[in-house]
């Protein structure tokens, strides 16, 4: 016969090992975090310098920098002031079109000028269009704390 004390530990066992497999199971990688057919599969990997000029405004908050050559329709940087984002500056939400290949910074937003879809800066939101379904594509930003970011999205 099993006492209060052992009941009680075993009922607190139990329930502590479903909650830990509850968290393993609801935990996945973030390679694959936004799979968007309008996206082409493009490997990112690449440094930025704060001290070089068209990298200098990254240093101060609310100064979006644009980074050609990278992602989909080059890269968007930005400090918000409690880290770094980067998004892909291609609209996520239309087919790819060589005729409207980037969007616009209208701080705080990013708009593609094509379909007006308008998308916040921030959070990678998007805020304003039609058929909406995809938000922002994020990179990874490692900040090496020596001025210098790793951008990623592997």
């Amino acid at each position: 016969m099993l006492s209060c004390p052992t009941k009680f530990f075993k009922m607190k066992s139990l329930l502590f090992f479903a909650f830990v497999g509850v968290m393993l199971t609801s935990c996945s990688s973030d390679d694959h975090r936004q799979d968007n057919p309008n996206l082409l599969d493009v490997n990112v990997n690449f440094m930025v310098d704060t001290s070089f000029p068209q990298f200098n405004p990254l240093i101060h908050p609310n100064n979006p920098v644009y980074v050609s050559q990278y992602g989909n329709g080059g890269i968007i940087l930005m400090n918000t002031g409690s880290g770094y984002v980067a998004w892909d500056n291609i609209d996520p939400n239309h087919t790819r079109d060589n005729n409207c290949t980037s969007m616009q910074i209208d701080f705080p937003h990013l708009k593609c000028s094509c379909e007006g879809n308008t998308y916040e800066l921030f959070t990678g939101n998007f805020i304003e269009g039609e058929n909406l379904e995809y938000t922002l594509y994020p990179y990874r930003v490692t900040d090496n704390g020596n001025g210098t970011l790793r951008i990623t999205n592997n």
